[in-house]
């Protein structure tokens, strides 16, 4: 069990097992349910576990309580109350049955529904924003972050020792201790789960830039104690939907191969253009969410479809769903649409990114009848050309 400080220790468990995080996401390497412990006159857990991992936790719990000599938990924050992080809290109850939950308001409410044995009301000490709580030597105070991404969340910020419990924020797919690509996994947990709440996330940051803190404990992935500049400007690009690197995301959606022809001539054609980075996507062939990270770390993208059944392709109609879900905006948009007798892919992508703000979708789009044909080639070089214009 790792140390953060000698007062803070990391009790959370690894889930190494697990194929698709939420029932969607895929997670190749695991993740983390983090969860930490302040020794101090009053011992306090900071949020629980998935319930998978809920065993593994309640022996750190129990390892870490015995070193310390105390024989319980005096409090129990909960931060968030999504399964993969309270989804232990009753286990927790069951074995302290004294242990107070201190939560904001709204939890209380969501712990009864996650929870309906379980009383609640003369256990739980609900915090607004800015409360203290002092267990002896730390100070805590809480800062609420609502739709970030639920609207029961809050943060914790540990004033003694200079650590940010920051819930989801900061989080990634990945273990506690791999810091490794953090920047790619991060992007992917935050685009596609925390996307849509941009503004939140804003308002949040803004309450955290006067506090004084030098580690952030998320409820994913590894304790930052290093380099938090770097976090903090991707946080900051991601939830202004501002792009983080110069190029184009070309995402095809292909049936017979013809439509991915044309995607990868026009990619060749971009990197002579020199738009910047070129990323090629098979949406058929990748899960969507690496299609949405890259299409908010990008500037551009050009979306390749088929026209199915009167109407997109599968692949790129969920793709365009994501994007619209999560509130991408200010991208440049290229369009090539593929049909042998109807095509109206064009048509139908135009029509869901109107909806989204500040989408410069570049005209006119290129229609291909069945394959790509020499004939295309100046249309494709065109398009190639404007995308490269600012």
């Amino acid at each position: 069990m790792q140390s953060i400080t000698p007062y803070v220790r990391f009790i959370g468990a690894e889930d190494d097992n697990l194929d698709l995080f939420e029932g969607q996401y895929p997670i190749p390497n695991g993740i983390s349910y983090n969860s930490y412990l302040i020794i101090d006159e009053h011992v306090t857990i900071i949020d629980a576990v998935d319930i998978r991992r809920c065993s593994d936790w309640l022996t750190s719990i129990d390892i870490e309580l015995a070193a310390a000599g105390s024989t319980q938990p005096e409090y129990l924050i909960v931060q968030h109350v999504e399964p993969d992080h309270a989804g232990s809290v009753k286990a927790l109850v069951e074995r302290y049955p004294n242990v107070k939950i201190v939560c904001t308001a709204k939890a209380l409410v969501m712990l009864g529904q996650f929870f309906e044995d379980v009383d609640f009301a003369d256990r739980c000490i609900t915090m607004a924003d800015g409360a203290t709580l002092s267990l002896g030597r730390t100070n805590l105070r809480f800062i609420t972050a609502p739709m970030v991404h639920w609207p029961e969340v809050m943060m914790t910020l540990d004033e003694t020792d200079g650590i940010l419990f920051s819930a989801d924020a900061f989080g990634t797919f990945a273990m506690s201790g791999s810091t490794d690509a953090w920047d790619a996994e991060a992007r992917r947990y935050y685009t596609n789960i925390v996307g849509r709440f941009g503004a939140n996330v804003q308002g949040v940051m803004k309450k955290l830039r006067d506090l004084r803190f030098a580690t952030v404990a998320p409820l994913h992935g590894p304790v930052l104690k290093e380099n938090l500049a770097h976090y903090w400007s991707l946080y900051d690009k991601w939830s202004r939907y501002e792009p983080e690197t110069e190029g184009v995301l070309v995402a095809y959606a292909s049936i017979y191969g013809g439509t991915a022809e044309a995607a990868r001539r026009l990619g060749a054609m971009l990197e002579a253009e020199g738009v910047g980075e070129v990323v090629m996507f098979d949406l058929s062939r990748h899960d969507v969410s690496y299609a949405v990270a890259e299409a908010f770390r990008l500037s551009g993208m050009v979306l390749c479809s088929v026209t199915y059944d009167s109407d997109l392709f599968p692949a790129m109609r969920e793709f365009l769903h994501h994007i619209e879900s999560k509130r991408l905006c200010r991208r440049r948009v290229g369009l090539i649409e593929n049909g042998t007798w109807a095509p109206v892919a064009a048509k139908l992508m135009t029509e869901t990114l109107s909806r989204m703000k500040e989408m410069d979708i570049v005209a006119p789009a290129v229609t291909l009848r069945s394959r790509l044909h020499a004939a295309d080639i100046p249309a494709l070089q065109s398009l190639a050309a404007a995308m490269s214009t600012h």
